[in-house]
């Protein structure tokens, strides 16, 4: 038997785990989580009105009830009171580590961190329910947003922002979040890129979504999408970005509508500044960009503040250091070899890597399957030797003796089974559970 454990139970997680299992009888894979419930970013990043994406939650929900499958949810490793990198290793043959990348990067301007000024990341933990999210008043005052950054966590939280409370009544959104975005008076949201149109990294699906919300029209400036060369003859474009201009294009040919609410999309604008008023974010200070000709873009000189109470950064993720393994500060990932963890430029016998944290926060869900499978393939092949170290019988058994109570997976139900019971009392659906006492509360009852 080749006990395995796999920290993370996101998508690179389930799908390592999945791997294992399917092309070796004799591996047993312990899946553990800082968090009490599974699925990572799909239970936690993806929208709460994209029902489809996030029904990708039954296929894991299928790998995590394998026979040979065990979540333990609840287990920190690494870090003050968590598990040490260390110890896993005395516990299992191996440790794949699917951590994905924890925090945002920075637009690195003055006046970024006034109050009023978010990662996208933030916003979307709250309305999400994530445990370590606080409700920060997000809107309160706020009657324009800005949202810089041209993917589909852009577009997400966006679209959010114009949703009116009939739509997210629907959805699992924790009640608080639900409340605040019902009394939202945010009546404009600008969607702020530093490039073009054929450069911008949302897909055609996320934003024709943006079309169709009721009551809200979506403003495109000719004369921006115009700067672009790719705009002007896309036929050399990929498909998808050829898609994006149709779109686009479109919309900037569209009369004005007087809706209740406006999305203006915006190109060639990068911010420099954010500027404050009574200590909090009042606009946004823009320098017009062109392209360069090189592919970039280049300062023209020219500046635009745009009027705004909530600024939401989305301009990518980054992974961090986690305790006992090595770490690329330049890329934000652990170094490795077709998945096999390297220190020191040498290979570490029985510790991988999968998913953001092994090739940094590019792709989208379905990109973690082949990169797990690469991973899958090198612990196999060392597996001859892996097995012949001594661990114990049940790692779950010395867990519980140095002071780690995993969720398991009856705890898990127990949670799912709060979550409806509390929809149900609201009226509404299944309804998350916002708060690590909550939580925690609700797996004890499967224990008890």
């Amino acid at each position: 038997m080749l006990r395995v454990a796999v920290v993370g139970s996101g998508p690179s997680g389930c799908y390592t785990a999945q791997g294992l299992v399917q092309q070796d009888s004799s591996v047993h894979v312990d899946v553990l989580d800082r968090l009490p419930c599974p699925y990572g970013l799909v239970r936690y990043g993806v929208a709460p009105d994209h029902e489809k994406i996030k029904s990708l939650q039954n296929n894991l929900r299928t790998v995590l009830e394998h026979e040979r499958v065990r979540f333990l949810g609840g287990v920190q490793v690494g870090g003050p009171g968590g598990v040490p990198a260390g110890r896993l290793r005395e516990l299992y043959h191996a440790v794949v580590y699917c951590v994905g990348a924890a925090t945002d990067r920075h637009l690195g301007v003055p006046g970024e961190d006034l109050p009023g000024s978010w990662s996208a990341t933030e916003f979307v933990s709250w309305y999400s329910a994530h445990p370590d999210a606080v409700d920060a008043g997000y809107l309160r005052g706020v009657h324009s947003a800005v949202v810089v950054g041209v993917g589909n966590v852009a577009v997400d939280v966006t679209r959010i922002l114009a949703r009116g409370p009939a739509e997210l009544t629907a959805t699992d959104m924790p009640e608080a979040a639900l409340a605040a975005l019902a009394a939202s008076k945010v009546r404009e949201i600008h969607m702020v890129g530093r490039r073009g149109p054929s450069q911008a990294r949302f897909t055609t699906k996320e934003l024709r979504e943006l079309g169709a919300l009721p009551d809200t029209e979506v403003v495109v400036d000719p004369a921006e999408l115009a700067l672009d060369p790719g705009y002007a003859d896309p036929s050399a474009l990929p498909a998808t970005q050829r898609r994006n201009v149709e779109v686009l294009r479109g919309w900037a040919a569209a009369p004005p509508r007087g809706a209740a609410r406006r999305i203006l999309l915006r190109f060639f604008l990068r911010p420099v500044e954010v500027l404050g008023e009574d200590g909090r974010v009042a606009a946004v200070r823009f320098e017009r960009t062109e392209p360069d000709g090189q592919g970039g873009v280049r300062g023209t000189g020219r500046y635009e503040d745009v009027a705004a109470q909530l600024l939401l950064r989305s301009v990518g993720y980054r992974g961090v250091p986690l305790d006992g393994l090595p770490f690329d500060a330049a890329t934000g990932t652990v170094p490795h070899q077709e998945g096999r963890v390297l220190r020191d430029g040498a290979v570490a016998p029985g510790e991988y890597v999968a998913g953001w944290i092994k090739r940094g926060p590019t792709g989208v869900i379905g990109t973690n399957r082949p990169c797990a499978k690469e991973t899958v393939t090198s612990l196999l092949a060392d597996a001859p030797v892996l097995a012949r170290a001594e661990v114990p019988e049940d790692p779950v058994v010395a867990l519980r003796a140095d002071g780690v109570e995993p969720v398991e997976w009856a705890g898990w139900q127990a949670i799912e089974q709060a979550e409806a019971r509390l929809g149900a009392s609201l009226g509404r659906g299944v309804v998350k559970l916002p708060d690590w006492e909550s939580l925690r509360a609700a797996a004890r009852g499967a224990r008890s």
